[in-house]
Formats: structure tokens, C-alpha cells, sequence
């Protein structure tokens, strides 16, 4: 019998220590993802924007992601708003003096800094375009986003002035764009 409980009692330890190990790497792992590549992503692509859904979605704008073969387009899409009041601030790769990061994009009461990265459909750069929150809803600023307006009655439209010579370019950074936060 001290045969058999002398084999046990290493591989217990040793199936304890494992779970201790990999239970510790789980919340280390989860605290935050860092994203950094040498060369910057390529120009956004034009694309139309679908139809939003419904009332109260919000647009959140394609971007490029990276992953074992590269840079890929992860497409724009409307999601519906976690909560009421929620705003969209879009992620952005910024560059740090060694290499692109990745600036994840966040839900919040305000639109926050993206880096100053157009990404049309209302994100211009600083702030959003594309609506606001009052009492009866999100109301959709049709003139940036296409909104059927016999399905989200909550509808306005005001041009937006943006800067003429828009480009495409997908970064901030040396050769992208060098918008700072303004707080």
C-alpha cells in the first residue's frame, strides 16, 4: 500500500501544480492582448455601408487586423448598442517608435481618441457624425449613414464637412496620419 501512495501523491502534486500554472496563465493572458507588427496595414478599402438594421444599432467601421498570414479586413458592421447612451470608439494601429500597435476600440458615453483615422460613415477623424442620443432613442444622421428611414423614424440630416483631400490611409504614424488626443 505505501508503494501505491507514493506513486500518487507526485503525480497529484504534480497535476496541483499544473492547474495552479495554468489557472495563473489565465489570468494573466486575460488581462490584455497586445498587438504589435513592424510594417504598417495597407489603405482602407471604399466600401458602401449596408442598411442599418434597426433602431438604436450603431456602426462600428471595418478594419484591418493581423493575424499568422497577415493583415486582413474585418468588414464594418451595425451592432446594437450594449446600452442606452452608448458610443462607439473605434480602434486604431498607431505607430510607437519601434513598431504598429493595435489600440483596441471600446464602447463608452463618449467617443473617445481613434487616432484621428477616417473611417467615413461618421468617424471623420475626431468625434462622431453619425447621431446622437436623446429621450425617445438614437437619432441617425442620414446624411453619413444609410438608414431606411420608413423602418428608424429617428432621422435627421446635416452634411458633414470633412476635408476634401481624404484619404485612405489606415494608421497614425510617420507616412499615416499625425492626429494627437486633444486631452
Amino acid at each position: 500500500m505505501k508503494a501505491v501512495i507514493a506513486i500518487v501523491r507526485p503525480r497529484f502534486v504534480r497535476s496541483l501544480l499544473l492547474a495552479v500554472a495554468l489557472l495563473g496563465a489565465t489570468f494573466t493572458s486575460s488581462a490584455s492582448v497586445f498587438v504589435s507588427v513592424a510594417f504598417a496595414p495597407p489603405p482602407l478599402p471604399v466600401y458602401a455601408q449596408p442598411i442599418c438594421p434597426g433602431p438604436e444599432y450603431i456602426w462600428v467601421p471595418g478594419y484591418w487586423a493581423y493575424g499568422p498570414e497577415g493583415y486582413y479586413w474585418v468588414p464594418g458592421t451595425w451592432v446594437l448598442a450594449p446600452f442606452f447612451g452608448a458610443l462607439w470608439t473605434p480602434g486604431y494601429w498607431g505607430w510607437s517608435g519601434a513598431v504598429y500597435l493595435w489600440h483596441p476600440g471600446y464602447w463608452g458615453r463618449h467617443v473617445g481618441f481613434y487616432g484621428g483615422i477616417d473611417y467615413g460613415f461618421g468617424y471623420f477623424g475626431v468625434g462622431y457624425a453619425g447621431g446622437y442620443w436623446d429621450r425617445g432613442g438614437f437619432y441617425y444622421n442620414t446624411a453619413v449613414n444609410n438608414v431606411n428611414v420608413n423602418i428608424v423614424r429617428t432621422t435627421y440630416n446635416r452634411p458633414v464637412a470633412h476635408s476634401a483631400g481624404v484619404t485612405h490611409v489606415s494608421f497614425n504614424g510617420p507616412g499615416g496620419v499625425s492626429a494627437r488626443p486633444s486631452c
